[in-house]
């Protein structure tokens, strides 16, 4: 018992150890945006992407070697580049042309998986940048903010519900941890991860709290739904975390998973309101 206990201790201090310089050095980023952050987030991605095709083929799903980091590097960089339509079409065509004539068993599974690798993450976090840039760089750091203190809050207060009040399996063939009850305290989290953004940041987020408090369902939806799909995934691999790159929290997917989707479905949001007038960009 006392082994299994310094045990549990000695796990808990190296996610400390790694996560808190980790998470300095992500905001430090995000605050100072442009393509520091961008380039951050690329990195990222690509990481994200390694680990996905990795999932796949343990899952024996098996994806084409190069052309997800190229479509994945075209989906982050669409804005930013110059001929990104021309360039994009460019490597479908040519994507296309070689797997026609790739006679392999699983050569159909290979194309459409090789798409969902090269689109999947590069597309939540293309949106996640596209937040940042919004606005002036204070509006633009303090809605990127905000999303990230939701995810972060909503996990947190979903592990405690859960652990504390969790009987009513969520997605028992997903994730058989999950619970009914730590998905809706997890809305009690992206509550206080909004409040927390919108009251304790020392300048003016465009958000307020009447305009912010759908997005609790937004992101208390989307943010989960992307967590039981890489749930979804390492189960069909049959492994528990995504990779062992990040000491003692798994790998890059494990960390973002959430974000991934809830950054597309907030953009969505952000654009709606500003669109109608509630907010000012």
């Amino acid at each position: 018992m006392i082994q299994r206990k310094e045990k549990i201790l000695s796990e808990l201090l190296k996610r400390i150890l790694f996560a808190v310089p980790a998470a300095i050095l992500f905001l430090g980023s995000m605050w100072l945006g442009g393509w520091v952050f961008k380039g951050v987030l690329i990195i990222i991605g690509l990481f994200i992407q390694f680990e996905i095709i990795r999932l796949l083929n343990k899952a024996e799903v098996p994806t084409d070697r190069i052309f997800p980091y190229s479509i994945g590097l075209w989906v982050m960089l669409f804005p930013f580049v110059p001929f990104a339509a021309e360039i994009g079409l460019g490597l479908f065509l040519f994507f296309i042309a070689i797997q026609t004539f790739n006679t392999r068993e699983r050569s159909f599974n290979e194309l459409t998986s090789t798409f969902f690798a090269g689109i999947y993450a590069p597309l939540g976090l293309l949106t996640l940048m596209l937040i940042r840039d919004f606005g002036s760089n204070e509006q633009g750091f303090a809605l990127a903010l905000t999303i990230v203190l939701m995810i972060w809050g909503g996990d947190i207060f979903a592990y405690m519900g859960g652990k504390t009040f969790g009987k009513r399996p969520l997605a028992s063939v997903i994730s058989p941890k999950k619970t009914i009850e730590g998905f809706l305290f997890g809305f009690v989290g992206c509550t206080v991860g909004l409040a927390a953004s919108i009251y304790f940041i020392p300048f003016d987020s465009p958000l307020k709290m009447f305009t912010g408090l759908p997005l609790v369902l937004v992101i208390g939806i989307f943010g989960p739904v992307g967590d039981l799909i890489e749930s979804k995934m390492k189960r069909k691999a049959g492994v528990k975390d995504s990779s062992s790159l990040l000491p003692g929290h798994g790998g890059f997917f494990d960390r973002f998973d959430a974000l991934i989707l809830a950054s597309p479905a907030m953009f969505i949001y952000i654009r709606a309101l500003e669109y109608l007038g509630y907010v000012s960009l």
